[in-house]
């Protein structure tokens, strides 16, 4: 299989760990919204009426500071760093423009859905549940 046939093959939304936030999620706070376009950025998971917004980040693409997202491809490393670096300026962009009305995002990273009972915890506090 070549490169640009594997990078085709990266989801961008239904991803397990976004499948796995979705499946905790509906056990305490059911109602949310997927991919809003109407939305700044287009959260993974939105609650409109209170304005809540979770994204879901894949470690290595959006430059977590963690082992799985410190990690360097050892080829084209240079357009990885920028690539990676872009994300994460955008990211920056996307919760600037929603806290500016009046939404507040959570960020949810990959490795920890290691942990799906600190998890939860973490997003009824974001939620106010």
């Amino acid at each position: 299989m070549d490169r640009s046939a594997i990078m085709r093959a990266v989801k961008g939304r239904d991803t397990a760990p976004e499948r796995t936030v979705r499946k905790l999620l509906r056990s305490f706070a059911p109602g949310y919204r997927l991919h809003r376009r109407d939305v700044p950025g287009q959260p993974d998971i939105a609650y409109i009426g209170k304005k809540r917004a979770v994204f879901v980040h894949g470690c290595f693409w959006h430059g977590h500071d963690c082992a799985r997202g410190a990690r360097t491809p050892k080829t084209n490393a240079d357009y990885w760093s920028a690539k990676i670096e872009r994300n994460r300026a955008r990211d920056a962009r996307v919760r600037e423009a929603l806290a500016a009305d009046g939404w507040r995002t959570l960020v949810v990273w990959e490795c920890e859905l290691k942990d799906e009972a600190a998890l939860s915890e973490r997003l009824r506090a974001f939620l106010a549940l």
